[in-house]
């Protein structure tokens, strides 16, 4: 295995509620040349889900072509984010699950939030353990509980993926009496998946794709027959509402990405592995410099 490390995913200290303080809403803003206010961007992200992470400094490097001036917010809980979205702190969250897996704040939150189009088409949620445990299938963990001392490892408690396992996954394959939820953060997920992969013992976690750690480490998608953890779904950027007739250059940009498997997978893997934390933005110079043609020809390198 190639042992990569965990850049990008160490638990943020500051409480998330506190981290949209301060914030620029911009949804005040006006047309293009109207002032240094109206040309600030507002990116939320939560730096441990690196799909996130990778698009939002993507944009970053995009938007300050196109003039403005990119503030990064880095939050800690997915409800917060969409809280921010929806009051106009938050401009663009750079990479929302808001098809299936973020859908319950989309109902929440959907009246005051601009969807402004999808960049991936094949994101999955997956319940994984390492290769070398000897079961391939959702519906073989009633019957292991004790190898994995009755444990599923997730993430924070706010993710769509830990709703979708604590009342979709493990009630449809009849684990809610011999399995807990243990949630916590990505980074804490993480670090329990690499020291039971390093003592080779059994672990079921949370984990998604796209996604680095599954390429980082030796694990396999469980097999899911009642398809509990849902169908794939689009990755989108969101907008606060009005954001296109705000800053139409900017959603016009923003329209025009999409990657596939390749394209996204080279993406997350030189902000997050190659090049790591702090050089986030050198990271994404790299990757224009690599696929100059990757998507829409309003992005330039």
């Amino acid at each position: 295995m190639n042992k990569r490390h965990l850049t990008g995913v160490i638990a943020l200290g500051a409480a998330a509620a506190l981290a949209l303080t301060g914030c620029s809403s911009s949804s005040d803003g006006g047309s293009e040349g109207s002032g240094d206010a109206d040309k600030t961007i507002t990116l939320g992200f939560l730096p441990s889900w690196t799909d996130g992470l990778s698009t939002a400094y993507l944009l970053e490097n995009q938007l300050e072509q196109l003039g403005y001036n990119v503030e990064m917010e880095e939050l800690t809980e997915a409800a917060v984010l969409y809280t921010g979205l929806a009051s106009g702190d938050i401009d663009i969250y750079p990479s929302a699950w808001s098809e299936k897996t973020h859908a319950s704040y989309m109902e929440k939150y959907g009246a005051d939030i601009e969807d402004l189009g999808a960049y991936y088409d094949n994101a999955v949620l997956t319940i994984a353990v390492p290769e070398y445990t000897d079961i391939d299938s959702m519906d073989e963990l009633a019957a292991n509980a004790d190898r994995f001392d009755g444990k599923i490892i997730g993430i924070e408690p706010s993710a769509g993926l830990t709703e979708q396992t604590e009342t979709v996954m493990m009630p449809e394959y009849g684990l809610e009496d011999s399995y807990e939820l243990v949630t916590s953060s990505t980074a804490t997920m993480l670090a329990t998946l690499k020291d039971k992969i390093e003592k080779k013992e059994d672990v079921v976690v949370t984990l998604w794709r796209p996604f680095w750690a599954n390429d980082a480490f030796p694990v396999k998608d469980l097999k899911d027959p009642k398809q509990a953890m849902g169908e794939p779904e689009a990755l989108h950027f969101l907008g606060t509402n009005g954001f296109s007739d705000t800053y139409p250059d900017a959603a016009e940009l923003i329209a025009g990405i999409q990657l596939d498997d390749a394209q996204y997978g080279s993406l997350e893997d030189l902000v997050v592995n190659e090049y790591g934390e702090g050089n986030e933005a050198e990271a994404v110079e790299a990757w224009l410099k690599e696929n100059p043609d990757a998507f829409s020809t309003q992005l330039s390198n």
